[in-house]
């Protein structure tokens, strides 16, 4: 197993009509920013050198009851991770422990 970070990205065509895009970000040159853009459209961007994931409101439109939901959604799924790494983390023994460069 490798611990070399890398950004996978993958294009499938199960159907014709749509094409499913995988981005997998296993490196720790990965970034998250949130923000607004024109006063009325929140965004989340990931992104590493090699790749960038954002989101935002349905059709870039106003604030719907949808885009809340989802964003209650990757707030949870945030947190969770978080509480994973920083157990995960905590149980390592003191001369295992990923180096800063390794551990995100």
């Amino acid at each position: 197993m490798s611990l070399e970070p890398y950004t996978y990205v993958t294009l499938s065509m199960p159907s014709a009509d749509r094409p499913h895009v995988a981005v997998s970000f296993y490196n720790h040159e990965a970034n998250a920013r949130a923000g607004v853009i024109d006063e009325r459209r929140p965004y989340l961007a990931v992104s590493t050198p090699e790749a960038n994931v954002s989101i935002s409101t349905t059709g870039g439109g106003s604030v719907t009851n949808a885009d809340l939901a989802l964003a209650r959604n990757i707030y949870a799924a945030a947190a969770q991770y978080l509480a994973d790494c920083e157990r995960l983390h905590t149980q390592q023994p003191a001369t295992g422990k990923a180096t800063d460069q390794t551990a995100a």
